[in-house]
């Protein structure tokens, strides 16, 4: 579904990916592995059109997308759930979603993503009209979710989905991410809980300094000495 190929990307004279090249199959979980400055979150707004690459080539479904507008990304079927979810804190929980199925290729079925959000997700329909802001970080996470997948996204990114939120939370959303891909949802996985991240991913990459050092399923990688060693702290 996504296909990655030398991928260059800058912040002024500084590089934060350097020839990048991954492959999102349909229907699969896809992990990102890496430190903090690896250059994972810029991986992702790159893809997302939040940033330009330099050079490569990002192909969605057969379409180069390098360098489109974060806009036209969105309706072409990939949505991001953002490190920090992002979401906006005076807007209620029914407003926050409603922005979600602004995209062109949403609002047609708004209504009925509306019961779907709220099946997946009872605890948003208890609290449709509560400012977001004042809902629990895991409701903040859940809604963030809920929200991406209003605009009906074919590939999901998920940034960081568990930082700061307590472990019963974080095993939930793990549930939540696992449950979607059973359903179909393809999706991208950047997760500081790198053992959880490899148990779900079909495939997994290395990220360091930028360049991808390392690849093979997930389950390879949990079994990898460098990984153990370096992530794993084994």
């Amino acid at each position: 579904m996504l296909s990655i190929e030398n991928l260059d990307l800058f912040y002024g004279d500084a590089q934060a990916l350097a020839g990048v090249s991954l492959e999102v199959p349909r229907g699969d979980i896809v992990a990102i592995v890496g430190a903090n400055g690896a250059g994972k979150t810029s991986l992702i707004r790159a893809i997302a059109g939040m940033l330009k690459p330099a050079r490569g080539v990002i192909r969605f479904k057969d379409r180069n997308i390098a360098g489109l507008t974060s806009a036209k990304v969105c309706d072409f079927g990939i949505g991001q759930v953002a490190e920090g979810r992002q979401i906006f804190p005076t807007l209620s929980v029914r407003e926050n979603l409603l922005t979600g199925s602004l995209l062109p290729r949403a609002r047609l079925r708004r209504a009925q993503n509306f019961q779907r959000m709220f099946a997946l997700f009872p605890r948003l329909e208890e609290r449709a009209m509560q400012a977001a802001g004042t809902l629990s970080g895991g409701e903040q996470q859940m809604l963030a979710i809920a929200r991406c997948l209003m605009g009906e996204p074919e590939l999901i990114m998920f940034d960081e989905p568990s930082l700061g939120l307590a472990p019963t939370m974080v095993a939930r959303v793990l549930e939540v991410i696992r449950d979607l891909n059973r359903d179909g949802m393809t999706c991208m996985l950047v997760e500081q809980n790198v053992a959880a991240s490899l148990r779900l991913a079909q495939r997994a990459y290395v990220l360091e300094n930028g360049a991808i050092t390392l690849s093979g399923t997930g389950a390879e990688l949990l079994a990898d000495d460098r990984v153990r060693r370096s992530y794993l702290g084994m």
